[in-house]
């Protein structure tokens, strides 16, 4: 038996037998600590939103490589009329050709009457519920830097993610589970991979937490099952015991503390985890409805619902991602196979996320983003069945949907071919700036101090887009 001079000040007979008459209440307390802990940012304030807030949850969607906004949701006859036409216009490869107008059909959808092509029969169902922006405005038309700042605001690395700042923000409301969680495509991680969810500069604990749709959702969760249950407890509470001894003796290295948090947070997830992430309790309806009996959709379809339970049991922020480098919606050539194989894959399951959510009465206080880096270009890249587009991070288009917006509608218009808004052009920094507000924050006042400067996710620009907000 370790003695206490090999134990420090973490265990004494005086408190063995304290422990041994009063363990209960010690054990209610420590849960309670630990649960106003978790909700305490890292100096120990309250975490709590600066007004009321809309949303209470996030879930976004990001479609790696570059979605076509010309072909999913922004309607341009006059790009049809003039397709095959010549146009001067400067393209990130540099290999401009003709214009082309889209490859699909539009069709004005639902009672609102908002546009959606046919590549997204099952989304264009849910147009009433969509909120649609047309002027999005990104700063670059490389894939890496362009899905850094839609994530964390800037294009260099290093920042910090937007799920981070939330949790930093708002804290948790599961102890069971990580209160950021990324869902990968299984295929591939996006350019910059882990860089996308980081903490940044901000505490450790607030960084995303990978889960796999496929095998065991948290690698190395799940105890060996050849070691002893009760060697593996008192060797977890040594270790416990000598982390927080070092800890009281090197205040003020966050690192430390999240790894303790982790250590804590893992223990509980291996009886959490399990239970969230089985999808076969599931009805066989609900299994049908997000696609897993189909081959395309059974990827993204059980990201999609494992991301609803996630958000059911508290988790604040879920990040789905349906593509990475190599498997994504980057079409420079074949652009019409490229968007078939992606929507088939994409459509089904995000518009069962978003009819569920809504009919289990979450939509109402979550938001859904649907975001992709950049958008394409409107003149080509080679010619009939093999014509592409280009990165076009001058105009393109995402959604939102869920708590506190107008749904149905759609904000902003890009030029007649879908080239540059024609108005109220909206910056990734906006973007931001109104998502925030939905969930309580203040994007002006959500900051942190590092290296002489009060950091926040918008850097020193963004506005709340008032004109899609009820």
């Amino acid at each position: 038996m370790s003695t206490d001079r090999e134990l420090g000040s973490w265990v004494s007979r005086r408190r063995v037998l304290f422990d041994s008459g009063a363990g209960f209440g010690w054990l209610a307390l420590s849960w309670l600590l630990s649960r106003e802990k978790a909700n305490a940012g890292p100096s120990g304030e309250d975490r709590k939103p600066h007004f009321a807030p809309k949303a209470k949850r996030v879930v976004q969607i990001f479609c790696v490589g570059g979605m076509s906004h010309l072909d999913t949701f922004d309607y341009k006859p006059e790009l049809s009329k003039r397709s095959g036409a010549p146009f001067d216009m400067p393209t990130f490869f540099g290999q401009a050709g003709n214009l082309l107008g889209s490859l699909f059909e539009f069709k004005q959808r639902g009672e609102s009457g908002l546009w959606v092509s046919s590549l997204l029969p099952h989304l264009a169902e849910c147009a009433d519920k969509l909120t649609v922006i047309r002027s999005m405005v990104s700063k670059s038309a490389n894939h890496m830097p362009a899905i850094a700042q839609m994530n964390t605001g800037f294009i260099l690395t290093g920042f910090p993610s937007m799920g981070a700042w939330v949790v930093y923000a708002l804290g948790t409301e599961n102890e069971n589970l990580p209160s950021f969680v990324v869902i990968p495509d299984p295929r591939a991680h996006p350019w910059g991979g882990t860089l996308q969810w980081s903490n940044g500069f901000l505490p450790a604990a607030v960084q995303g937490t990978v889960f796999r749709s496929s095998g065991d959702p948290v690698p190395n969760l799940s105890t060996p099952p050849a070691t002893d249950p009760a060697a593996r407890q008192a060797g977890m509470e040594w270790l416990a015991a000598a982390n927080r001894r070092y800890a009281r003796e090197q205040p003020g290295g966050s690192d430390l503390e999240a790894r303790l948090r982790g250590y804590e947070l893992a223990a509980r997830m291996q009886l959490s985890v399990p239970e969230t992430a089985n999808l076969k309790g599931e009805p066989e309806a609900t299994r049908r409805m997000y696609g897993l009996t189909g081959k395309e959709t059974e990827a993204l379809g059980t990201q999609c619902l494992l991301a609803r339970r996630l958000l059911e049991r508290g988790v604040r922020f879920v990040q789905i991602y349906h593509g990475g480098s190599g498997s994504d919606w980057d079409a420079h050539g074949s652009l019409e196979s490229n968007h078939q194989k992606r929507a088939q894959e994409y459509d089904q399951p995000v518009a069962a996320l978003l009819e569920d959510l809504d009919a289990g009465g979450l939509l109402r206080d979550t938001l859904v983003m649907g975001v992709t880096e950049f958008g394409r270009t409107p003149v080509s890249q080679g010619t009939g069945k093999t014509a592409g587009r280009d990165h076009h991070p001058e105009c393109f288009t995402c959604w939102m949907a869920g708590a506190g917006l107008r749904p149905g509608s759609a904000y902003g218009a890009s030029d007649e071919l879908g080239y540059r808004p024609a108005e109220s052009p909206v910056t990734v920094h906006d973007y931001h700036a109104t998502a925030l507000h939905l969930l309580g924050l203040d994007h002006e006042k959500l900051t942190f101090y590092h290296n002489g400067i009060r950091r926040r996710l918008t850097d020193v620009h963004g506005r709340v887009v008032e004109g899609i907000l009820l």
